[in-house]
């Protein structure tokens, strides 16, 4: 059988190098849409993407011929998971490639956030030296709550076994997973203890609005939140809501519900978000480094020989 792969995304070079070495013949079109591969995608029976658009059933019926997809990066929202198995098509992901970059953002954007070092950068830049207004929190002591301890979970965890901290994970579906990063608790015992909680899980249909107001109001502390997995799993305005509230001390998300301008500037509570200076925002880069942009490309080529053709 051939084994030719669709390459519709930016990849790092060593994926096409990686499975060509493997008898793949890869097609690089980075610049094709949606329209473009729907044309072409019944030639092919492997396709490589990251999110530029859905792999939705009406796409899985038009290939008839795929084997098997690679999605380059961990989160798999973006296709048809259910669909695509019932199809018999083989699905490759990479959360390996990028847990390093993850694990390190949450801990750059959480350490910021707490030192006000984006606000204090801005303020000596405009000739203001305000030392007391800066002050900041130490995260040795703290608790840090972790929802969902998968690779990007348990690389968070990693990355804070330096700062004096005691790390407790929740996740709905593994159990008995406690290690020397992080202790294992109940979602009841999570909302009593953790200063800190942050949120790797994907997105599904139980976590899409998993965070909202009634969510928040049963956490026992003020805490501060940190989001790099998928925007739709937080409520923007209900975070905002408890900033106010003083249930929230600050925010770091990564990712929003609505990503990509001009949509996000359209949404009512983006004006809100812009101003509130206990929330600092990044563009959805947490495990897009120039390290994980090659390490996700050569995770999924390693993992093709696992494919049965």
């Amino acid at each position: 059988m051939k084994k030719n792969i669709l390459i519709v995304d930016d990849l790092h070079p060593a994926f096409m190098e990686l499975a060509e070495a493997q008898g793949f013949a890869c097609n690089y079109h980075p610049d094709y849409t949606l329209a473009d591969t729907l044309a072409v995608i019944n030639n092919y029976q492997g396709l490589a993407v990251r999110s530029k658009f859905q792999v939705d059933k009406a796409f899985l019926d038009t290939a008839v011929n795929l084997r098997f997809i690679c999605r380059a990066g961990a989160g798999m929202d973006n296709i048809d998971e259910a669909y695509a198995l019932q199809k018999g098509i083989q699905l490759i992901n990479a959360p390996e490639g990028n847990m390093d970059a993850v694990g390190e953002h949450a801990v750059g954007m959480l350490l910021s956030l707490m030192n006000n070092l984006d606000r204090a950068d801005r303020q000596v830049r405009s000739g203001v030296w305000d030392r007391e207004g800066n002050r900041g929190y130490e995260l040795k002591g703290r608790t840090v709550g972790i929802i969902g301890y998968g690779f990007m979970g348990q690389s968070f965890a990693r990355k804070l076994a330096g700062f004096g901290v005691t790390v407790i994970a929740y996740d709905k579906y593994k159990t008995g997973f406690s290690d020397k990063y992080a202790s294992e608790v109940a979602m009841e015992e999570m909302v009593k203890r953790c200063d800190i909680l942050s949120l790797h899980v994907p997105l599904t249909n139980e976590t899409n609005g998993l965070v909202d107001d009634e969510y928040l109001f049963h956490f026992r502390k003020p805490i501060f939140l940190i989001n790099t997995s998928r925007g739709k799993v937080v409520k923007t305005q209900a975070v905002l809501n408890a900033i106010k509230q003083g249930k929230i001390l600050g925010a770091c998300l990564d990712v929003l519900e609505v990503e990509k301008f001009p949509a996000l500037g359209e949404q009512a509570w983006f004006e809100e978000l812009k101003q509130n200076g206990k929330v600092m925002l990044s563009p959805h880069v947490a495990g897009w480094t120039f390290e994980s942009y090659r390490k996700i490309s050569e995770v999924m080529a390693g993992k093709l020989k696992d494919l049965e053709m």
